[in-house]
């Protein structure tokens, strides 16, 4: 077993983690007895050659083949140890010759068995050398193994015996809890059996947890992470369950005087056992307890009155859906799997949602031993950076980290951690659970959902400002009134910001149906910052102050029946701010028929409100602004100057939309010229631009002389760079030696100077 000298207890492989390390190779002359041959073994540890039963060598290696059979005798304890034959060993590996250490080498307690080797422990359980073993010196008895290392390795010098020592990279193995280099020894363990058949069904405990995920009973999301459960299931090993700690459910078995064992539910049922067997003396009961993750693993039906049967059994078992990370897939995840199927027959849960961990910004798993971790709560609350360096500095694993932690943290943290608040932190978390992928956590990015809160909020106070003790059309009435002139009068923007809210719901409910929890999140960050606060929120600014009384109704029914959509839709993301205004915005949006808003009904998408005519007509005023505001930078003009804007072409669009066209693009009027003569007059100082089939231009008193030379100077800067692009692209040797992405970037770029050349060209030509 795989044990922890710190802890004193047996470990799980699983929680041991091996690291390369820099150590060395050490070559010892071990004497063949009765002859002046000798066999030199390499061996990373030398101190336990005090208990080697056997040297070994390859059984095809010519060079040693004449002494299989032979004994060497043991440096430093004399004993004498037989040469065996295994092709376990390397022939290329040191010198071809190992030790044989069985009760301190995992592979060498393979080999012990099949050549039916003694097993000498030569360590006490806190690693150090036994007192109690005659034939190792007394100088060495009660040393710690690595100091026992060192005094063996100059017994072996001063004897002669000491070949060579070579630098070597070795993997240590460390328990991943308290990072001590864990040490193979011979212990008393109770063990269940993984492989072997069950008298009742026929099958082992792996087989029937193999067979419930490969049937569909349980199903992993993402599914590739089947290929590594399978993996581990399908070359499992009996399950070592027993640990010697002093917390955890202790082992049901007692033991008599004489070593007699009773397993039981408990002392009275063990009793009754003994006393079956005729044994009438006293019970002890053994000290160890179960491994965490056994007895984690009996949760799913021992939790629910197992083994009786219970009402809660047929409700709850199997449960929906078990959300975890990927590290505990061996841990829990199967062995909750094994132990449900193997007590009730039945699958613990239907789906395993696997999702990534959350590691540093440096890509290194966060652990509070290490310094490197951080508190979700000093994220909502923030902290102070001498409390900060405090927290990270203490319990540390290795204390004289300390100074490094220290300095990570002043880099990283130089002014401590701002407060983000919980519903931030969570947004932050659900944007970033892409599907089994582990994440990089920046608490920089918290900084940009706390920004989305603060906007919401704002929206919220926004829209309540304009509805609350308004008319925002909550009266029974018949559908057809929902007309020009009626009594809801819906524009094409409130038409298609609905139809955006149906498209928002149907892409959370699948990103929730695939447990994409990032869809979700991104989806509703979106939809909220950059359709209904960026454009609607603005339109509705314009419908309300310049429409008819119907069409200000239907503004603002659209308005709060959006945002109370909203704040349900993104309940499960940012539960606290959603709960909060909720309750102020569900009565003003005629919604209020539950008290909190985790009890109000789900959005749900109704694709039937789609309005593809809406959907354009707010993609045709989205481009325009775009041009707007693309000839507005072209011109140098501040956000605050305010100039016509001149149009020709598609008049009846532009006439609709041009209050909100006007408020968008910070406009001082819209001008829609029907004359082709006039607007080229009008604009011949101007630069146009040709947006679908409306040609615009904005109408600025310029310095022509001072606009001139600006563009002669900025045409020459483009002559310049084209003149570059041109000399790159016609180097054959470029061309064929450099990246295709970067040839493409390059010819794209020719392609955009040459336009903008063109373009400006045409601008001076006009000004001559």
């Amino acid at each position: 077993m795989s044990w922890d000298p710190i802890l004193k207890s047996a470990v799980s492989d699983l929680e041991v983690e091996s690291e390369e390390e820099d150590g060395h190779l050490w070559h010892i002359r071990y004497p063949i007895e009765g002859s002046d041959e000798s066999l030199v073994v390499a061996t990373t540890r030398p101190e336990t050659m005090l208990g080697d039963t056997a040297v070994m060598v390859h059984p095809e290696d010519e060079r040693y083949t004449h002494l299989i059979g032979r004994q060497v005798r043991l440096p430093i304890t004399g004993r004498l140890v037989p040469v065996i034959a295994d092709a376990y060993v390397d022939k290329a590996f040191g010198t071809g010759v190992v030790k044989v250490t069985p009760a301190h080498d995992n592979n060498d307690y393979q080999v012990g068995l099949r050549h039916a080797l003694e097993m000498i422990t030569i360590f006490t359980l806190d690693a150090a050398v036994r007192a109690d073993l005659e034939d190792i010196p007394l100088e060495l008895r009660g040393l710690d193994r690595f100091v026992a290392r060192k005094a063996v390795v100059a017994d072996l010098e001063t004897a002669g015996l000491l070949v060579e020592v070579k630098k070597h990279k070795l993997m240590v193995p460390r328990c991943a809890r308290t990072g001590q280099v864990i040490e193979p020894m011979l212990t008393d363990q109770w063990f269940v059996a993984m492989t072997k058949a069950s008298p009742s069904t026929g099958k082992s405990i792996a087989q029937g947890a193999i067979e419930a995920v490969e049937s569909g009973d349980v199903k992993f999301v993402p599914e590739n992470w089947v290929n590594t459960y399978n993996q581990w299931m399908k070359n499992i090993q009996d399950w070592c369950i027993s640990r010697q700690l002093w917390w955890g459910h202790q082992i049901p078995a007692w033991y008599g005087e004489n070593g007699e064992l009773f397993v039981a539910q408990s002392e009275e049922a063990a009793r009754a056992k003994a006393t079956a067997a005729g044994y009438t003396g006293a019970l002890t009961r053994d000290e160890d307890v179960l491994d965490t993750w056994y007895s984690s693993a009996l949760v799913p039906f021992s939790t629910l009155g197992w083994p009786e049967k219970t009402i809660e059994q047929d409700l709850f078992l199997p449960s929906s859906v078990l959300v975890t990370g990927y590290d505990i897939i061996f841990f829990w995840v199967a062995r909750m799997i094994m132990m449900t199927k193997h007590f009730t027959g039945q699958v613990p849960f239907k789906h395993v949602y696997i999702h990534g961990l959350v590691l540093d910004a440096q890509g290194k798993k966060m652990s509070k031993s290490e310094g490197n971790v951080l508190d979700p709560v000093d994220l909502i609350d923030g902290i102070a950076l001498p409390e900060l360096l405090v927290k990270r500095t203490t319990g540390l694993r290795k204390p004289e980290t300390a100074p490094k932690v220290r300095k990570a943290t002043e880099k990283e943290f130089p002014e401590g951690i701002p407060a983000y608040g919980a519903d931030a932190l969570r947004f932050t978390f659900a944007a970033m659970a892409t599907l089994g992928r582990s994440v990089n956590f920046d608490s920089k990015r918290c900084e940009g959902y706390r920004n989305f809160c603060n906007k919401l909020w704002n929206a919220t106070r926004f829209v309540l400002m304009n509805c609350e003790g308004q008319d925002c059309g909550l009266n029974e009435h018949p559908a057809g009134t929902c007309a020009p002139g009626g009594y809801l009068d819906f524009s094409p923007a409130d038409r298609w910001i609905t139809s955006e809210l149906q498209r928002v719901e149907a892409a959370v409910a699948q990103g929730f149906a695939e447990y994409r929890l990032d869809n979700v999140a991104t989806a509703i960050y979106q939809f909220v910052w950059d359709e209904y606060c960026d454009w609607y929120l603005e339109i509705a600014k314009v419908q309300i102050q310049v429409g008819a009384p119907e069409q200000q109704r239907a503004t603002r029914h659209t308005l709060i029946r959006v945002l109370e959509t909203v704040l349900r839709l993104l309940h499960p993301v940012t539960p606290f701010i959603t709960a909060e205004l909720w309750q102020v915005v569900a009565p003003v949006a005629g919604r209020k028929t539950v008290d909190n808003v985790a009890a109000a009904a789900y959005p749900l998408a109704q694709p039937e409100r789609i309005d593809a005519a809406a959907d354009a007509w707010v993609a045709k005023l989205k481009e325009l602004v775009g041009a707007c505001r693309a000839l507005r930078g072209e011109m140098g003009l501040s956000p605050a100057e305010r100039v016509p804007l001149l149009t020709l072409g598609d008049a009846v669009f532009i006439a609709e939309a041009a209050p909100v066209l006007k408020a968008l693009s910070k406009l001082s009027e819209v001008q829609v010229i029907a004359d082709e003569a006039t607007f080229a007059e009008a604009t011949r100082l101007a630069p146009v631009v040709v947006q679908g089939e409306a040609r615009l231009a904005l109408k600025v008193e310029i310095d022509l002389a001072a606009e001139r030379e600006r563009l002669g100077k900025e045409i020459t800067r483009l002559a310049g760079e084209i003149t570059k692009a041109e000399g790159k692209l016609g180097n054959e040797s470029f061309v064929a030696r450099a990246p295709a992405a970067v040839v493409a970037q390059e010819r794209q770029r020719l392609a955009d100077f040459s336009a903008t050349l063109a373009k400006l060209q045409d601008q001076l030509s006009r000004l001559a």
